[in-house]
């Protein structure tokens, strides 16, 4: 792994769009009743709220404003946005931009690298260690956070909250072999060439495949 560092608010206070490649090569830590689970983070997608950036974003959580579901996307930045998907899997996703607007970048794909047997105590479906964080859903479920209890928990200070605890270490230098492309299973315009908001570490084998959203393709073409 690179040389890491503790995040700050400082250095997720730019735009979902310009911190989230500097997430990859990073970690996640989290422990939950005494389990400690870390993710080296190998890809990650953007997303801007309501009046963040220079264009809206219609493939955000927060595109029509603040409620009840997104309040955390518009709190200061490092803290996670953990949200439910399909009603079973929960998503987890880190705050940036400055406090007020709302940004978060999703964690799409991770190497567990630390608690391995214990993420697959969690992920019992999941037959290689590769497949223990690949992908949103299955990274939420091998780490521990869970929707809502966890929602807003702090990855800077490391606070605990209902629970369980969370810090991000960032790398040093960005790591090499970043590409990016359009957004997965994200549908219409925002899952196009027209959002390339998708991160991820060429070749790395723990990145989730690509996947066309509801009327993306043919948004596409």
């Amino acid at each position: 792994m690179p040389e890491l560092v503790p995040a700050t608010r400082e250095a997720l206070g730019g735009l979902p769009t310009e911190v989230a490649p500097r997430l990859l090569g990073g970690m996640l830590r989290v422990t939950v009743a005494g389990v400690t689970v870390a993710a080296r983070l190998t890809e990650v997608e953007a997303y801007h709220g309501l009046g963040t950036g220079d264009r809206p974003d219609p493939g955000s959580h927060a595109r029509m404003g603040r409620t009840a579901r997104n309040a955390t996307m518009w709190g200061e930045p490092g803290h996670l946005y953990v949200y439910l998907s399909h009603g079973i899997h929960s998503c987890v996703n880190v705050v940036s931009g400055p406090e007020g607007q709302a940004g978060g970048i999703l964690l799409r794909a991770g190497e567990i690298v630390e608690g391995v047997e214990d993420a697959f105590a969690r992920r019992p479906a999941a037959r290689t260690a590769r497949e223990l964080a690949r992908g949103p859903g299955r990274l939420g479920d091998a780490i521990g956070l869970r929707h809502p209890v966890h929602d807003g928990i702090d990855a800077v200070t490391g606070v605990e909250h209902a629970g369980a605890s969370a810090r991000l270490f960032l790398p040093v230098q960005r790591v090499p072999g970043i590409v990016s492309g359009p957004r997965v299973g994200v549908a219409g315009l925002a899952g196009t060439d027209a959002y390339p908001w998708r991160f991820w570490i060429d070749a790395d084998p723990t990145v989730s495949p690509f996947r066309w959203g509801r009327g993306a393709q043919a948004a596409a073409s």
